[in-house]
């Protein structure tokens, strides 16, 4: 929360986030994407990257999925929600 917080203080117009959950409790996890929602409410672009492609689509306006290197699906976040390949590779089915 205190490097979100650090990052945000100089409103940059790009903020870049690897993995900003890793470690946390799942409160903790909770609060850190409330944080993200809200900083791009306010008009920050973020790029998020993330394993948990769910959490990640949840607060996404559009998404890239990548494996071994290459993109093998890209489109908006409620698109790549219902896309069944998506779904059985990263999400569980």
């Amino acid at each position: 929360m205190l490097a979100l917080a650090r990052a945000f203080i100089g409103r940059p117009w790009l903020l870049r986030l690897d993995e900003p959950s890793l470690g946390l409790s799942p409160i903790m996890v909770g609060s850190v994407y409330e944080v993200i929602r809200e900083i791009a409410a306010r008009g920050t672009a973020i790029l998020l990257v993330v394993q948990n492609v769910a959490l990640a689509l949840s607060v996404a306006a559009r998404g890239y999925v990548f494996a071994g290197g290459v993109i093998t699906a890209q489109g908006d976040s409620a698109g790549l929600s219902r896309d069944e390949a998506v779904r059985q590779a990263y999400q569980g089915g």
